[in-house]
């Protein structure tokens, strides 16, 4: 699969999530198998562009290509400055928000709320597809609700605005995560389309992804939730599409050495309390299949500093590996 220019490979992308998808976890991903990973969304808005937030969010030195930044917003000629802005610094794909589904961001009509405008998409689409002279890709769900289901029709708009992928979420705006992801939609769309189509939603192991590509047709699955807390799901993706082999369960040292790299990585890039802070999440994702995490998470989100971070995290999983019941401090 090819994204303009840049091979996608393996064919699994990491979708943008906000909050989630900074470049700590997208390298994470990277390095452990997703051949693209799209970063969290970043505001359109000039005026915050120099915000603390907006410049870790726009900043991609050292992510092996390619480099893709999502944009948002609603004004065609101020998403085209955006992606000029973001290109030039760095970014070598410009991804289109249109799937968000999150209040505060379709009340300012944008992220999926502008799939009931098409004629406002196209000339999004188009303002930005002109500003830039790297790949424009674009993320839509199958429409806003149950009685507007319009996606093909934005998909084709899409297609003739120049858009060199699309990743398509199997949702309606209003059912946000809930229910199941229509997969006859995403197929309808790829077999209308001769740009990529990217399959989103649900899939969450091999055997799943491997079943989403089979059902639509698509060129590539997008992963989300499914990685927060296990970003070597897309290795075992990889391995298995490859191989039909399911690779074993990561050990609980291997666990413990990706979890520690992580958090180092999530100090550094944000500085130590911002980083400590940033991690108390990602360590509940990484946590949450074991019962007796609930006591030992209760003490390590109490750590106010990273060394006390990563010491209780390390003689947590060091204590699991040795097959011992952990000591849970009574303080960090």
């Amino acid at each position: 699969m090819f994204v303009g220019p840049h091979p996608i490979e393996p064919k699994l992308v990491l979708a943008p999530m906000a909050g989630v998808t900074d470049k700590p976890f997208r390298q994470l991903c990277k390095r452990l198998g997703a051949g693209l990973a799209v970063s969290e969304m970043t505001t359109s808005d000039p005026r915050f562009w120099n915000t603390r937030k907006s410049l870790h969010r726009m900043d991609h030195a050292g992510e092996p290509d390619p480099v893709s930044v999502q944009i948002a917003g609603t004004d065609p000629a101020v998403m085209a400055e955006a992606a000029r802005h973001n290109a030039g610094h760095g970014a070598q794909l410009i991804d289109i928000n249109m799937g968000c589904p999150a209040k505060k961001v379709c009340n300012a009509w944008a992220g999926s709320a502008l799939m009931q405008d098409e004629t406002l998409v196209a000339r999004i689409l188009e303002a930005v597809v002109t500003a830039v002279d790297v790949p424009v890709t674009l993320k839509i769900r199958t429409g806003w609700n149950a009685a507007n289901r319009n996606a093909l029709a934005i998909a084709r708009i899409a297609q003739q605005s120049g858009i060199a992928a699309l990743a398509v979420h199997g949702r309606t705006r209003d059912q946000h995560y809930t229910g199941h992801a229509e997969y006859d939609t995403i197929a309808a769309i790829k077999a209308d389309l001769s740009i990529p189509v990217i399959a989103n939603g649900d899939i969450d192991s091999p055997r799943k992804a491997r079943e989403v590509l089979r059902r639509t047709g698509a060129d590539a699955v997008m992963i989300g939730r499914a990685a927060q807390g296990r970003p070597w799901i897309f290795g075992e993706i990889a391995h298995f599409l490859a191989t039909g082999e399911e690779l074993p369960p990561p050990s609980l040292a291997q666990v413990r050495d990706i979890l520690l790299g992580h958090l180092h990585a999530l100090h550094e890039f944000y500085g130590e309390q911002a980083g400590v802070r940033i991690a108390r999440k990602h360590l509940g994702w990484y946590a949450k299949d074991r019962p007796e995490n609930r006591a030992f998470l209760a003490v390590v989100n109490r750590a106010d500093g990273a060394q006390a971070q990563l010491r209780l995290t390390r003689d947590y999983f060091d204590a699991l590996a040795a097959g011992a019941a952990p000591e849970i401090p009574v303080a960090a």
